[in-house]
């Protein structure tokens, strides 16, 4: 059994009891192309009713909790250290503003835990497991955000990802996610509602 013992929650734990949720993740160095479709998607989604969970790294999950806070939508944070710990620290006004949105930040580490590399990896369980789906929309060959489809994958929920320039290095774990048929190939907003 996997599931946590509990969750540590920071702002409004409502969010977390909305009936749609997708994980967005991608690449923590992230393309413009990337941080632009993770904006849309996140926006377009918001527009639809959907919330948006993320880790709140940099790159594509800190485009699409932008994106999601200036649609009017109140985003889900999963953080991989305590909710009283943002992290990365650069993120600390934005994870702050998902608070006051609304939003949940959240956690299975009690306040006061420091994000270290191996609770990273329990950030992506505990993500698939607040998501009805995923979409990966930027992940290198052996991108961290792959766990975050893989997590969702053994939940036996649906896993999207959005391919990218076949020459890029950004969007190789996504083209082969989608070639694997590990993922669900999504190119807009209605490939990505088909997945809930």
């Amino acid at each position: 059994d996997r599931r946590p013992v509990g969750l540590w929650v920071r702002g409004d734990a409502a969010a977390l009891r909305h009936a749609r949720v997708i994980a967005i993740g991608g690449a923590r160095a992230s393309t413009g192309y990337g941080d632009h479709v993770a904006g849309e998607l996140a926006t377009e989604l918001t527009e639809q009713g959907v919330a948006i969970a993320t880790g709140a790294a940099y790159g594509i999950d800190g485009a699409a909790t932008r994106a999601t806070l200036a649609a009017g939508g109140t985003p889900i944070v999963v953080l991989g250290g305590g909710v009283d710990r943002p992290y990365p620290a650069g993120h600390n006004d934005l994870i702050n503003r998902v608070a006051a949105a609304g939003g949940a930040i959240v956690s299975e580490l009690a306040p006061g835990a420091a994000p270290t590399k191996w609770r990273f990896a329990a950030r992506a369980r505990i993500l698939g497991g607040l998501s009805q789906a995923s979409v990966i929309v930027e992940a290198g060959w052996r991108s961290g955000s792959l766990l975050l489809a893989a997590e969702t994958a053994q939940l036996g929920r649906r896993v999207g990802a959005v391919p990218g320039p076949i020459t890029s290095p950004s969007s190789a774990g996504t083209h082969r996610l989608i070639r694997e048929g590990g993922a669900t190939l999504v190119t807009d907003t209605a490939d990505a509602l088909a997945l809930l």
